[in-house]
């Protein structure tokens, strides 16, 4: 289910139904953390991605607007950046493929998906990445502040407002 509805958000014409794939993706990902014990990660991921991120997500694209009359043609530069970054991008999953080796968990141990031993890892283990990826949402959220705000008056208008 989870590698179709993947399939489905990339093949999709319609950016509302490309949306709705991906929350069925994301809970077919939450079944699979349910399947290796893993219930804090489900939960949050349900919550987190699937609850608030996507709604976000849907509202961004019903405000857009996203119409192909509309829309202007991209020039090569863009479509060359973005072939170009899109193969970087590839070979970086690659790589992470090829030199990722799986550990061994014995399938016996029922301390596996508990939200302390996540909070070991996390805040020893990777804790720098951790804050990383803090600091990346909030220039996130001030980015789509500064985006979404509307132009500044000119001092004229706001004289016009004040005495009005």
């Amino acid at each position: 289910m989870a590698v179709g509805c993947a399939l489905g958000v990339i093949l999709s014409r319609n950016p509302v139904n490309s949306v709705m794939f991906l929350i069925m993706t994301f809970f077919a990902i939450s079944g699979h953390y349910i399947l290796m014990n893993a219930q804090f990660l489900a939960i949050v991921n349900i919550i987190v991605y699937a609850g608030a991120i996507m709604v976000l997500f849907l509202f961004v694209i019903m405000l857009m607007n996203l119409n192909a009359d509309v829309e202007p043609q991209k020039g090569m530069m863009i479509q060359l950046a973005g072939v170009i970054s899109g193969g970087i991008l590839f070979l970086v999953i690659l790589m992470g493929l090829t030199t990722a080796r799986a550990e061994a968990i014995d399938p016996k141990s029922t301390h596996i998906g508990l939200i302390s031993n996540l909070g070991k890892v996390l805040f020893n283990k990777y804790v720098l990445p951790f804050e990383i990826s803090s600091v990346l949402f909030l220039s996130a959220m001030i980015g789509a502040v500064v985006i979404g705000r509307k132009e500044p008056l000119a001092a004229g208008e706001k004289a016009e407002i004040i005495q009005n």
